[in-house]
């Protein structure tokens, strides 16, 4: 009886650990989302310089998730994203033109969506849009375009093509 109840004890102990530590990569992923949506509300407003700002965030919010608790095969993919979405948020602060700034952003973008598609992190729904004229996607956190890829010449060019709802 009392090997049982330590069993139980430690079971206990280690799903604690594991959810505890799954919250924990849950909500870096949430904040590196959100500076994610910040790059894009700038682009989409045409702001050059807080692009820049918050491209600088976003990459360090990738180093801050702390992604050795994930399973096997996510950690592989976050790994492979993370390198990309550094990779392209600094080519996105050093972009000397928003079009150039744009056009790192659409390698930022795809690395997220096939984050977010692949580990289910999302505390919230997030949607993927699409650009035909770009032909380009990104994460909106809301339904109603908001086109990071042409900005105000085209705000709302584009079509919700995956609804991604909230974990």
């Amino acid at each position: 009886m009392k090997k049982i109840i330590t069993m139980m004890a430690i079971i206990a102990i280690s799903s604690t650990k594991i959810l505890f530590a799954q919250s924990k990569t849950d909500a870096s992923f949430n904040q590196l989302l959100s500076t994610y949506y910040e790059v894009k509300n700038a682009l989409a407003a045409d702001k050059k310089e807080l692009a820049v700002q918050k491209a600088k965030t976003l990459s360090a919010k990738v180093d801050a998730v702390p992604h050795k608790d994930l399973p096997a095969t996510q950690h592989t993919l976050w790994m492979e994203q993370a390198k990309i979405v550094k990779a392209k948020a600094t080519e996105l602060a050093s972009g000397k033109d928003i079009k150039a700034q744009r056009k790192a952003f659409e390698g930022i973008s795809y690395a997220m969506i096939k984050t977010i598609r692949n580990i289910k992190f999302n505390n919230t729904t997030v949607y993927i849009q699409h650009c035909p004229m770009a032909k380009a996607s990104w994460l909106n956190e809301k339904e109603a375009i908001e086109n990071p890829y042409y900005g105000s010449m085209m705000f709302d060019c584009g079509d919700v093509t995956e609804t991604i709802k909230a974990k």
